[in-house]
């Protein structure tokens, strides 16, 4: 048989990218002995970790025979391995939101991914296509086409000329390396520049509007809007002073534009694992980026109602 022949035999070529349960981690490899403690002692908080573990671990298993089951060529990998997600058909995360968000970075703009959330009592699970219970169902019809696609606008950050990131999908957070000191920068949208000082100024896609963009006091933009918005946490206004640009929404083709004015800068993209030093003067820009990210059976959850995009 010919090497043609037995790639044409061959299933869809799948990457699943899992997360390890936090007991997996402080239990399990790092002998925590104050967690290990408080399971031996039933406490409520540890006893949580204890099921969200053993619901991970069924998920993990579940995935992989019906993977195999399906005849899909799938490759397991944790999400701290790095692995970039180049020739494969589809990504699968097992996990939950930050899952999703780890896995975002490694996945171009041409590769489907569909997430199922596999500790649902412990997780929200916002971008996911079901829970493990809904594991083989929502497997097979990402297989075979029948989970709608959600385009979601990913966003891309810049210092001083150099791409950070072309796959930022929640949000970034530019601050003072130390949270409880102040940030000093100047902000430029369209032609009003502005001195500001505050808490850090938020930064993203619609798919983050619903987490710290809005909590500090943005608009829930709709999930397909290929809008950024940017959000000044607690401006320090003083003095009669009254800043113009506390908030704001970016449309497809404008720049936001930030130097910063502090030595100990730092930008935070999708969460606190990817961080890069800012210094003073440095130039940081956000605008969209030219890589969306194609969600598959995206489970709306706006308002309190819940509708299964398939």
């Amino acid at each position: 048989m010919s090497a043609s022949t037995a790639h044409a035999r061959r299933g869809p070529r799948v990457l699943v990218i899992y997360k390890k349960s936090a007991y997996q981690i402080y239990v399990r490899e790092r002998r925590h002995s104050h967690i290990q403690q408080l399971v031996a002692a039933r406490d409520r908080g540890a006893l949580r970790l204890l099921r969200a573990h053993r619901d991970h671990l069924h998920a993990l298993e579940t995935a992989r025979s019906t993977l195999a089951k399906l005849g899909v060529d799938a490759l397991f990998r944790h999400r701290s391995d790095g692995t970039h997600a180049q020739h494969v058909d589809l990504v699968v995360t097992l996990g939950g939101d930050g899952t999703l968000l780890w896995a975002s970075r490694l996945v171009g703009g041409n590769t489907p991914i569909v997430a199922i959330n596999t500790a649902p009592k412990d997780s929200v699970g916002y971008f996911c296509a079901g829970t493990k219970h809904e594991l083989e169902a929502v497997l097979s019809d990402a297989l075979r086409g029948k989970l709608k696609t959600t385009t979601l606008t990913r966003m891309q950050v810049e210092k001083d000329g150099q791409i950070l990131s072309k796959r930022v999908l929640n949000d970034a957070l530019y601050c003072h390396e130390c949270p409880a000191s102040t940030s000093r920068y100047e902000l430029r949208h369209g032609r009003t520049r502005e001195e500001q000082k505050s808490s850090g100024v938020w930064v993203g896609p619609a798919a983050g509007s619903s987490a710290a963009q809005r909590s500090a006091g943005g608009k829930l933009l709709s999930i397909e809007s290929q809008e950024l918005q940017y959000v000044v946490r607690e401006p320090y206004e003083i003095n009669g002073t009254r800043y113009s640009l506390k908030k704001g929404l970016l449309k497809p083709g404008q720049t936001l534009k930030l130097q910063s004015h502090m030595r100990a800068g730092r930008i935070y993209l999708d969460g606190p694992h990817t961080v890069h030093v800012v210094e003073m003067a440095a130039r940081l820009e956000f605008r969209q980026s030219p890589e969306p990210l194609h969600l598959l059976g995206f489970t709306r959850k706006r308002n309190g109602k819940a509708h299964k995009a398939r």
